[in-house]
């Protein structure tokens, strides 16, 4: 009887663990919001700043993602779809871009639109120390950041979460 009680009570633990809804502050995160002009990601909360980190963005940083290849960071609303572990930038949730305007822009202009735009960590690299990437835009187009501030987001971000891209 016991280890019957034991069982239901690990496993009442663990389904109330699985589902329950990371914090900060109290607060769940329902928006990530990023400012490209001041390299700030904010994790927002019934919209009230919870958290704001430093970024990396792509190597052209002025402007909207218009193309594949242009090397600049999309602007707009999207959202925080799928992640991913990564071998050479530690975590890595990926950013919905294309949406249907981007899509259309592309189209009007004859040319890809582009993809795989991410919110990543920084590479570990024994030639360069994280604190050199974290001091230009260098990313061909996503948003990059240390790799202990990728952890926490991982942690307290979920996937279906609203990513808006302000220029």
């Amino acid at each position: 009887m016991r280890w019957l009680l034991a069982v239901l009570c690990l496993s009442f633990a663990a389904f109330t663990h699985a589902n329950a809804t990371p914090t900060l502050n109290g607060q769940s995160v329902d928006k990530v919001l990023v400012i490209k002009s001041e390299r700030k990601l904010h994790l927002m909360g019934k919209g009230a700043v919870l958290k704001s980190y430093k970024v990396s963005l792509g190597k052209q940083p002025r402007g909207a993602k218009q193309r594949e290849g242009d090397s600049r960071t999309p602007e707009g609303f999207y959202w925080i779809d799928w992640r991913k572990t990564s071998d050479k930038y530690n975590l890595a949730m990926h950013i919905s871009y294309p949406n249907i305007r981007d899509q259309h822009k592309a189209r009007n202009g004859g040319f890809p639109p582009g993809g795989m735009i991410m919110i990543h960590g920084t590479p570990i690299d024994a030639e360069y120390p994280e604190w050199y990437f974290s001091s230009l835009d260098w990313t061909e187009g996503c948003i990059a950041m240390k790799n202990a501030d990728m952890q926490e987001i991982w942690s307290l971000v979920k996937d279906g979460t609203l990513i808006e891209i302000r220029p």
